[in-house]
C-alpha cells in the first residue's frame, strides 16, 4: 500500500541539491545536504484506489515522501542528507502558488543536478513561465513573514539554531536566508530567472550575514530596501496570474507519456 523510496526515486523526472549549497553560501563544516525532487508517481496513486499512508496514519493520494538521515525530529548535522519528493501534481500546485523553494530546482546548474528526464528537462525550460506576480508577492510575503519572526514581531514556534542566537543575538542563516528570498525574488520577476549560485556581490554579503559580521540592525536595513526593489518589480509583472492552462496540459501530457512508457 505505500509507495517506498526506491519505486519513487524510478518514477523521479528531476532531483537536485538545494538550500545554502545551491545559492553558494554553505559552509561545508557545519552545514547538511538538502535536495530536492519531483516525480511522476504511478497511475494507480492518482487515478486508481491506491493510497500512500501519510506520516499521521491518514490514507490518502500521494503527495511526496522525505528521507532523512537522521531520524525525524533530530536535528541534521554536517553531511546528513535531508531529501523531499514531491508528486509532480503537488509540486505544480506549489510551483504555480509561487513558492521559492520548490521553485529552485529549475535553476539548478549541472553540477547540482542527481537526476534528470526529458519531463525534468522541460520543466527547467519552462521555468520563466512561473514568473507571475502571484509568485513575485509569494517571495514577498515568505520575506515579511520571516523579518517579522525574526524582529520578535511574530513568534517563532521553534529555533533549530540557538547557537548563533546566544553567539550573536540573533539567528544569522534564518535572517540571511530572508534577504535572499527577497534578492531572487526580485532577479526572478525582472529576468524570469533565477542566478544559482548566486553573484559574487549578494553571495558575499550574504555570507557576511551569515558568518555573523553584520549586526541585526544593518540587516533589518538592507531587508527593507530588498522589500521596497521587489515591490517595484512586482508592480511591473504584466503576468497577474499563474499559467494553469499551461500547466494542466503540461501534467495531462507527462502523466499519460511516462505510464505509457512504464507498461511499454
Amino acid at each position: 500500500m505505500t509507495l517506498t523510496l526506491a519505486e519513487i526515486e524510478y518514477c523521479t523526472i528531476l532531483r537536485t541539491e538545494v538550500g545554502s549549497r545551491l545559492h553558494g553560501l554553505h559552509l561545508d563544516s557545519t552545514d547538511d545536504h538538502d535536495e530536492m525532487g519531483i516525480c511522476v508517481e504511478p497511475w494507480e496513486y492518482v487515478i486508481g484506489l491506491k493510497r500512500q499512508l501519510s506520516a499521521n496514519g491518514v490514507l490518502r493520494n500521494f503527495e511526496q515522501i522525505v528521507s532523512r538521515t537522521q531520524p525525524e525530529g533530530v536535528r541534521s548535522g554536517p553531511g546528513d542528507l535531508d531529501l523531499v519528493i514531491y508528486s509532480l501534481r503537488k509540486w505544480m500546485r506549489l510551483a504555480l502558488g509561487g513558492n521559492p523553494t520548490v521553485l529552485m530546482p529549475l535553476f539548478a546548474p549541472e553540477a547540482q543536478v542527481r537526476r534528470v528526464g526529458e519531463p525534468g528537462l522541460r520543466l527547467q525550460a519552462n521555468a520563466w513561465r512561473f514568473a507571475t506576480r502571484k509568485a513575485g508577492e509569494s517571495f514577498l510575503g515568505y520575506m515579511i513573514n520571516q523579518r517579522a519572526q525574526l524582529t520578535g514581531e511574530r513568534p517563532r514556534k521553534h529555533t533549530n539554531r540557538p547557537e548563533l542566537i546566544a553567539k550573536y543575538g540573533f539567528d544569522t542563516k534564518f535572517a540571511y536566508h530572508a534577504v535572499r528570498i527577497g534578492l531572487q525574488g526580485r532577479e526572478f520577476l525582472i529576468n524570469r530567472t533565477i542566478t544559482l549560485p548566486m553573484i559574487d556581490d549578494y553571495r558575499s554579503r550574504l555570507y557576511n550575514v551569515r558568518a555573523g559580521f553584520v549586526s541585526l540592525a544593518e540587516v533589518l536595513q538592507w531587508m527593507t530596501e530588498v522589500e521596497i526593489d521587489l515591490r517595484q518589480a512586482i508592480d511591473l509583472v504584466e503576468d497577474v496570474e499563474p499559467p494553469y492552462d499551461w500547466a494542466d496540459q503540461f501534467l495531462g501530457t507527462t502523466y499519460q507519456d511516462q505510464w505509457a512508457k512504464r507498461s511499454g
